[in-house]
C-alpha cells in the first residue's frame, strides 16, 4: 500500500517537473518522423497479464516487435531509429510516457522491467523465481546492475533479488542510481 502511494506521489511529481521536456519530446518526435509520438508496446504485466505501456516511439513505424537483443541477430536495429531515436533512447526520454503506466497501476516506479509479450525465454525465467508476481517497473535492479548488456539469465537473477530484497530503501537507491546513470549514460546500448 505504501508503494503504491509513493509512486502515485513520485509520477505525479516527476509528470509536473518533466512537464516541457515531454512536450519538447513529443513535438520532436512527431516533427521528425512519419505516425504517431507515443508507441503503444505490449507488454507483461503482474502475474504475466498483458497491458499497453506508452514510450514516445524512437523507431520507424513498422519495425518488428521483438527485443532489441533478438532484433540484433537479424538485423541492425540503428537502421529503423527515427531521426531523433537514438538521442531520445541515450538520455532515456523514450520512457517518460510510462508515468502514465504507473499512475494507472499497471506499473510501479521501481520493478522489473516489463517484458515484451513475445519474450517468452524471460518471462518462463521470471515466472520459476517468482518475479511475475511484482509490478514491473520504470526502472529495476537490472536496469542499474546492466541494463541490455546482461544476458537474460544475469537479468532474472538480478529481478529475483530485488523480489527478496525489496523495500522502501531499497527502491529510493535504485531510484538515486537511476538517475545517475541516466545523466552518464551508463550501459546504454542504442
Amino acid at each position: 500500500m505504501l508503494k503504491r502511494l509513493l509512486d502515485i506521489i513520485l509520477s505525479l511529481l516527476l509528470l509536473l517537473l518533466l512537464l516541457i521536456p515531454i512536450v519538447l519530446t513529443a513535438l520532436a518526435v512527431k516533427l521528425t518522423s512519419k505516425g504517431d509520438a507515443l508507441y503503444w508496446s505490449r507488454r507483461i504485466g503482474k502475474c504475466n497479464t498483458i497491458f499497453s505501456m506508452p514510450k514516445f516511439r524512437s523507431m520507424q513505424t513498422g519495425t518488428p516487435q521483438i527485443a532489441t537483443h533478438l532484433m540484433n541477430q537479424q538485423s541492425n536495429p540503428n537502421s529503423f531509429l527515427t531521426p531523433i531515436g537514438s538521442f531520445i533512447r541515450k538520455t532515456s526520454l523514450d520512457e517518460l510516457p510510462q508515468l502514465w503506466s504507473v499512475l494507472k497501476g499497471d506499473m510501479s516506479i521501481v520493478g522489473p522491467r516489463p517484458a515484451l509479450f513475445n519474450q517468452d525465454d524471460l518471462v518462463s525465467l521470471r515466472t520459476e523465481q517468482g518475479v511475475h508476481t511484482l509490478k514491473p517497473g520504470i526502472t529495476g535492479w537490472a536496469q542499474i546492475n546492466g541494463r541490455d548488456e546482461i544476458p537474460i539469465p544475469q537479468k532474472v537473477a538480478l529481478d529475483a533479488y530485488y523480489l527478496a530484497h525489496q523495500s522502501v530503501w531499497l527502491d529510493f537507491k535504485i531510484i538515486l542510481l537511476t538517475a545517475i546513470k541516466v545523466l552518464r549514460r551508463d550501459n546504454i546500448t542504442h
